[in-house]
């Protein structure tokens, strides 16, 4: 399968990037912000939908960048920043409007309530695969909704 990479400018693109992170994993250690250059990023291993195939059973996990830029301030809550080999699940990524303008937050749910927020100037996100990949024997499962 060929490498995955996307662009979000609008809230409706950042619903496709989201819908690809659902249960990714990384740690602590893996997430950067420079606030000179205003950019966020998270180094994850993506469970890869895309090519997920229950009738043969074979799953995969690829190695994902995802780049947020013009960040303004990140906030986190429910996360250790001085365990760097905490293991983290990223659930989903949604945007809220500041106001009229293209300014809001973006918000990563990660499991076990935690959460990352992002005040940004507008949305401006890619995901890219690096290449590499592996297989995984496992699907993410999440229990039904009552």
């Amino acid at each position: 399968m060929a490498d995955l990479k996307l662009l979000a400018l609008d809230s409706e693109d950042l619903a496709i990037i989201s819908a690809h992170m659902q249960d990714s994993v990384f740690r602590t250690e893996a997430v950067s912000f420079s606030a000179k250059a205003g950019v966020f990023t998270i180094a994850v291993n993506r469970f890869a939908w895309e090519a997920a195939d229950d009738a043969v059973k074979t799953f995969e996990r690829r190695r994902t960048l995802l780049v947020f830029k013009r960040v303004r301030q990140v906030r986190s809550v429910g996360i250790d920043r001085t365990s760097s080999d905490d293991v983290h699940s990223l659930l989903a990524i949604r945007f809220s409007p500041a106001g009229e303008g293209p300014d809001g937050t973006i918000e990563l749910t990660l499991s076990g309530k935690a959460a990352i927020a992002l005040d940004v100037e507008c949305i401006e996100v890619q995901l890219a695969d690096t290449g590499a990949a592996w297989e995984t024997g496992s699907k993410p499962r999440h229990p039904e909704a009552s």
